[in-house]
């Protein structure tokens, strides 16, 4: 597993996460072997929020891994606040009390990467900054950064916080393509043309913040997966063509996809499997050509102009 720097922060960690949201579905034997399966295959990053389950998910995450020092020394963990039921919030009690009961979930003193989960729109940045230097100077959390959030999002909070915001977490895979597409129909009338997210995906190679894709394999908002799904065949005939030729799967591809775009993204794959997290993680031995590459965006329904 071929690891990356998380924005300029100094931090690496493979180039792959494990998000963790369903984890509070399993046991904590089955959670256990996902999370080794994962470790086996080189996998050190596991993402977290603090909604996911309840909080659940950190819980059940910190007893299958049986966490100590020695343990948390090999993995880098990042956890999501600013979801509450209803509303949003970002406020500087919410966001240092969603960190103390992540740690104390997930049994740990430290978080490796905090994420702001969505914008709020009632988001005070003087607060968020405080909140970020507390828990910064107190040790609790050593990197920051957000989620879902478009650039001017991001310049007002930078105005006031003092840290590096180093990734973005934003929805991405190879039916879910609008920060690709405007940046493909410049000056054009069509659809694929409106610029929906301020230019993130530039804007995030300027600024040195590592995108992280989630839902990497769904169509639509939670539409489904679209790899074998008879409502895509041409994708999955060209996914299949190009598998067979590299003798992986089609899944293997389709993270392949992610990974070649030269922004060097860090997609967050949320399966449980452990034989379908084996197949996305040979995605990170596999080399799309140019050609490849558009070819899978054109079967998935793109028009290049």
């Amino acid at each position: 597993m071929k690891k990356i720097e998380l924005g300029k922060s100094g931090l690496h960690a493979s180039e792959i996460s494990l998000g963790c949201m369903r984890i509070d579905q399993l046991s904590i034997q089955e959670a256990s072997r996902v999370i080794e399966n994962a470790l086996d295959l080189g996998i050190d990053f596991f993402d977290h929020a603090d909604i996911y389950g309840g909080g659940k998910s950190e819980e059940i995450f910190a007893d299958a891994i049986q966490m100590n020092p020695q343990t948390r020394e090999k993995i880098v963990i990042q956890t999501k606040c600013g979801i509450r039921k209803g509303f949003f919030d970002f406020s500087k009690e919410h966001i240092i009390s969603s960190v103390d009961g992540s740690l104390k979930r997930l049994k740990t003193d430290y978080i490796d990467v905090l994420l702001l989960h969505r914008p709020d729109a009632l988001v005070e940045p003087e607060e968020v900054a405080e909140a970020f230097h507390e828990l910064k100077q107190s040790g609790k959390v050593r990197h920051f950064g957000v989620s879902n959030h478009n650039p001017m999002q991001i310049e007002l909070l930078k105005k006031y916080v003092e840290q590096d915001l180093i990734a973005n977490q934003l929805q991405l895979s190879l039916m879910f393509t609008p920060m690709i597409d405007a940046g493909l129909n410049v000056n054009m009338e069509d659809d694929p043309a409106i610029v929906r997210d301020g230019a993130i995906l530039d804007y995030s190679r300027l600024h040195d913040m590592t995108i992280q894709p989630w839902s990497p394999f769904q169509h639509g908002f939670f539409g489904g997966v679209f790899v074998d799904n008879d409502q895509f065949p041409e994708l999955n005939k060209k996914l299949a063509e190009i598998a067979e030729a590299k003798g992986v799967s089609k899944t293997t591809i389709a993270t392949a996809w992610i990974l070649r775009h030269p922004a060097h993204m860090q997609p967050i794959v949320g399966t449980m499997n452990t034989e379908r997290l084996k197949e996305i993680a040979k995605a990170s031995d596999v080399s799309l050509t140019r050609e490849e590459w558009y070819e899978l965006y054109r079967t998935a329904g793109n028009r290049l102009p």
